[in-house]
Order: structure tokens, then C-alpha cells, then sequence
């Protein structure tokens, strides 16, 4: 049975997707957790199976640290470089915020394979970053600082001719952590009309993770590099299996926690894609011994990561702890329920619903979907859609039509009382200095008037308040043009009509809305683990940790090594 087949089964089969008013409260996304989709996973898949092949071309870094190198990824069609460019950066000037001017590495994803005038041009701009200027030939500009400590470490164990501990890396993660990623069109790189029809790109973010997934590599070989320069008589390189529990790190902040309100068709397309998928399986009328084994070793090894997961923020540690809780309960709940019964997966999502927290029922919807490749990995096509085109307010909408869509979308909003302090204490700005989105406090700050249209609950209600003056048959454009600070909200409804993944369902300008919510959503559809709050405006998270290097990518199946392995003997 085909998985479309399975996705509109009849009978008693199970096949409704969760409604977007339990799955788009922030609190929900907030928990959400890498899968089979994630886009990480979606990209090892592509280049794995049409046979990708991977060199380092140049390698010029003295004994200090400093020079350049570059990764070539050669697929049937094309090839992708990515220019990395290492410096000795005082520990001083070591930061992750935006308005650092100085990192340990920077880098460039060149479309093709970089000449040498190529190389000396990047050199020129690519380490000054936003002061510079690289050109549509790169897709992707990037920096990163190193993990001092951790670095150090790796880099004194090989230089002695030892491995390093994994209970000194798994709590990190990685060796390197990114502080920004840019792509289509920023700083001079390649617009996204320029490649968004390569088959290699298709699907979201795959230019930006390529050139993540090639630091790594980058990473890796740095630290054997300067091992090798303290001793190069004892150093040895890293273990495979130690290798690959060493990811990229990431830093990120406020900047990002906008694109969920800003994209919303792009953002339904995300979640309804694993709506689906998680469907389908729940469809699923009998479950096979070894789809059962494989969900419960998953289950095993998520407590795993679970464990090596360790945070200081409040908000983050208790919900650990809740999933560390919850997956103990999965493990005991398999081992006691006859899983040989009708639809034995969706009984298992409804009892974890009922049972678990908000972080143990996301995990088990990632769970549930690895047996199924089948059934899941062909909608990594669909999430994906094309938001330039533009989408045209229909002015002829009757007024009654609008009136309808944002009462159902927007019914959530009963409940809030917009004119509490609470309920519009934030506001959503740019900030002058780095034109990157900032939060502040209303009634703290003189930043009203800089407000942007982020928060559509509260524009809702505002345009069903001017509504009521207006006769049902009347058409919208005549309410437009007598009120014009409610086209936004308008073209979002009916826009949002049609993706109803696309809207959040909670005031995002509340006093206690918490913004690392949002970035964890997106970075879970990145494939990020070890969310790591620091405030509740930024995080660190991990990428790629036990993925295959460039160099193993033919013999290893990624997805087979995104969870931790199992302690010997388990």
C-alpha cells in the first residue's frame, strides 16, 4: 500500500491531522524535537544516495592556526566549495553577539570551484563578514568562534597520543559554533531564484546547512592540525566514533525568532508536512515486529541524548528532567502493551497525548515516524513554497467572509484582554544600529512607534473592533480603504485560511511569551539537538552531531547515527 493510500485509508482508520489549535501554541512548538524531516537529515539523504563525492583541495594553515582550506562536494551536475578562512583571534575578542567584527573562522560556499583570483577576492571580504561584500558566485557567508575549552582539550589528548573522554564532549557537543549563517541575497551572495531549482537545494535551507555540514569537517581537521603542530611525533587523529559525536555549534538570538510570523505559508508547509507524516503512521494497521524493535532501541537511545543533555536555564532544565520522566515511561509503556493490536501506533500517540508532557509527546511523534521511511520521507518535497510571487489582498471578500476567518483562526484571542498591561507589554522592533529584529518593553522604553506587525492575535481583534461598523455584503475594500491599517491582518486571513499551520496560536507580545519558544520550533525542522537557553532570548544548539563526515557519507546511513549509540552492553 502506497503511502498516499495509507494517508486516506478508510474503515477505522485513523487519519485526521492534529488541528492547528493544539499543534500551534507556543508552548507545544517549543518542544518540538528533530525528525525524519528535518532538513539536516533530508540533505545527508540527497547526497548519499546520488553519490556525492567530497575532497579538501587546499590546505594552507600554518602553525599558528591561520590560512585557508577549501571543501569541494561534487555531485552528477554541479559542485559547491566551501572557502574557509582560519585566524588567530585574541581571547578578548571572542564573541557571539552580532556586533562582534572578529571570529576564529570565517567562510564562504562558492558555487563551483573557486580559482585562486576567486580565493584572493574572498580573502579581501569574506573575514570582515556584513563590512564586506562577496558576490553571486557564493551562496552562503559564515563565521564561527571556537569551544576554547573544549578545543583545547581534544587538541591536548591527541597531541599526547591519547583519545578524548566522551563524557568531556557530549554535555558540548562541538568543537565550533557558528554565529551567523546568511544566504539568499544577504550581502551580495546569490539571490534564491539563482538555485532554488537544483534538485540538490530542493526543500528549505540546503545551501546554508551544506556549508554547516563542510565546518564541520573543518573543524575537525583544525583541531588535528594544531595537535599535530605541538607534537607531531606523538598526535594522532580522532577515533571515527569519537568524531562523530562532535557537531557545530550554533548561537542564535532574536533575529530569527521573527520568521515564524513573517513566513506563514512557508512555516505551514514545515509543520503540515510532519502533521502528515505523523497521519500516516498513525494509519497504520499493523504494526511489524521490526518496525516495533526499531521505535523501541529509538526510544532507548533518545533517553540516551536525553541524559547528555544538560542546560542551567530553569525553563529548559525542568523540561528535561519532564522528558528524561516521559521517555522512561515510553520505554515501560512498550514493554508492557501487546503492540500486535489494530492501529497499535495511533493507540500509543493517544496514550502518550493523555499521559506525557508537551516534551515527551513531540519526542514521541519524532519516534514514531523513524520505522516508516516509506511513509515519510517523500514530503520533505513539499516543504518548500514560493512566497515571492506575492499574494494579492481579494478586495471583492465580503466583509461577513473576513469576519468568519478571523473569529475561527483568531478564536483563541476571546481569552485576552488587550487592554492589559500584560497582554501588550512587548514590542517588536528593528534595531537602527544592526537592522535586526529586537524585543522591548512597551511601557519601559519610548519604541512604540517603531512597532512592527508581529503580533496578529492583537490585530485581529483590533480589525473585528471596525468591523462591526460595516454591513455583512459589503466588500472589503471599501473597509480597506477607509482603514488601511488593517491590510496586514487582511492579507494575512486570507492568506492563513488556506495554510491554517501558518498561524501561531498565542499572543506573541505578551509579557510572558517566551521568544526561545519560537527559535526552538524553527531550528528543530533544522535538525538542532541539545537546545541550550541562555536567556530567554538566545540559545546554543548542536547540528550534525553523530552524522557522517564527507569521507564516510557512502558507507553510513545518517539516518541510522542521528541518536546517540547505546552504552556497550545495553
Amino acid at each position: 500500500m502506497s503511502a498516499q493510500q495509507i494517508l486516506t485509508a478508510g474503515g477505522d482508520s485513523p487519519t485526521c491531522l492534529r488541528p492547528a489549535a493544539t499543534v500551534m501554541r507556543l508552548a507545544r512548538m517549543g518542544s518540538f524535537h528533530q525528525s525524519r524531516l528535518s532538513f539536516m537529515r533530508v540533505l545527508l539523504r540527497h547526497l548519499k544516495h546520488h553519490g556525492w563525492r567530497f575532497d579538501r583541495p587546499v590546505w594552507r594553515i600554518d602553525t599558528h592556526g591561520v590560512g585557508v582550506a577549501t571543501y569541494r562536494a561534487s555531485g552528477p551536475e554541479r559542485c559547491y566549495t566551501l572557502v574557509a578562512f582560519a585566524h588567530d583571534l585574541p581571547d578578548e575578542l571572542r564573541s557571539d553577539r552580532v556586533i562582534a567584527e572578529a571570529w576564529d573562522a570565517t567562510f564562504a560556499l562558492h558555487d563551483g570551484h573557486p580559482d585562486e583570483s576567486d580565493i584572493e577576492r574572498l580573502a579581501r571580504n569574506v573575514p570582515y563578514q556584513e563590512a564586506g561584500r562577496i558576490s553571486d558566485a557564493e551562496l552562503v557567508l559564515s563565521r564561527a568562534n571556537r569551544s576554547v575549552r573544549l578545543f583545547d582539550y581534544v587538541a591536548g589528548c591527541l597531541a599526547a597520543g591519547e583519545q578524548p573522554d566522551l563524557e568531556r564532549i557530549e554535555p558540548v557537543g562541538y568543537l565550533m559554533r557558528t554565529t551567523a549563517v546568511y544566504g539568499s541575497g544577504k550581502f551580495g551572495a546569490a539571490d534564491r531564484d539563482l538555485w532554488a531549482e537544483r534538485s540538490e537545494f530542493a526543500g528549505s535551507f540546503q545551501p546554508e546547512l551544506l556549508s554547516v555540514w563542510l565546518i564541520r569537517a573543518f573543524t575537525i581537521d583544525m583541531v588535528e592540525h594544531m595537535a599535530s603542530v605541538r607534537a607531531p611525533d606523538t598526535a594522532v587523529t580522532l577515533a571515527p566514533e569519537i568524531r562523530r559525536r562532535i557537531g557545530v555549534g550554533n548561537s542564535t538570538g532574536l533575529g530569527m525568532a521573527p520568521f515564524l510570523i513573517n513566513h506563514p505559508a512557508l512555516i505551514h508547509s514545515w509543520i503540515a508536512a510532519r502533521e502528515t507524516a505523523l497521519a500516516r503512521v498513525r494509519a497504520v494497521k499493523t504494526a511489524g515486529h521490526t518496525e516495533i524493535d526499531r521505535f523501541e532501541q529509538l526510544v532507548e537511545r533518545s533517553a540516551v541524548n536525553a541524559a547528555d543533555w544538560h542546560v542551567e536555564h530553569d525553563y529548559q532544565a525542568k523540561k528535561v528532567d519532564s522528558l528524561r520522566a516521559d521517555l522512561a515511561t515510553i520505554h515501560a509503556y512498550i514493554r508492557r502493551t501487546d503492540m500486535s493490536v489494530d492501529y497499535a501506533w495511533n493507540r500509543l500517540y493517544e496514550w502518550g497525548e493523555a499521559t506525557l508532557g508537551f516534551e515527551g509527546q513531540e519526542q514521541l511523534v519524532s519516534l514514531i515516524l523513524e520505522p516508516y521511511p516509506h511513509l515519510v520521507d517523500d514530503l520533505a518535497i513539499t516543504m518548500a513554497t514560493d512566497e515571492v510571487s506575492g499574494f494579492r489582498i481579494d478586495g471583492s471578500m465580503s466583509v461577513a467572509n473576513l469576519r468568519d476567518i478571523l473569529e475561527q483562526t483568531y478564536d483563541w484571542t476571546d481569552a485576552v484582554d488587550f487592554g492589559s498591561r500584560e497582554a501588550q507589554a512587548r514590542v517588536w522592533y528593528v534595531s537602527e544600529e544592526k537592522l535586526e529584529p529586537r524585543l522591548g518593553e512597551r511601557f519601559e522604553e519610548p519604541i512604540a512607534d517603531y512597532e512592527l506587525p508581529l503580533a496578529p492575535g492583537r490585530d485581529a481583534r483590533l480589525a473585528l473592533q471596525t468591523l462591526a461598523d460595516f454591513e455583512d455584503e459589503d466588500a472589503i475594500a471599501g473597509f480597506l480603504l477607509a482603514y488601511p491599517e488593517h491590510r496586514h491582518i487582511t492579507r494575512r486571513a486570507q492568506l492563513i485560511v488556506n495554510c491554517p499551520y501558518g498561524e501561531i496560536r498565542d499572543n506573541t507580545i505578551a509579557a510572558d511569551m517566551l521568544p526561545i519558544d519560537l527559535l526552538r520550533c524553527k531550528l528543530s525542522f533544522f535538525g538542532a539537538t541539545k537546545f541550550d537557553p541562555r536567556s530567554d532570548r538566545w540559545l546554543r544548539i548542536t547540528m550534525f552531531q553523530g552524522a557522517p563526515f564527507p569521507d564516510e557519507l557512502a558507507e553510513l546511513d545518517p539516518d541510522e547515527l542521528v541518536y546517540p549509540p547505546l552504552p556497550s552492553g545495553a
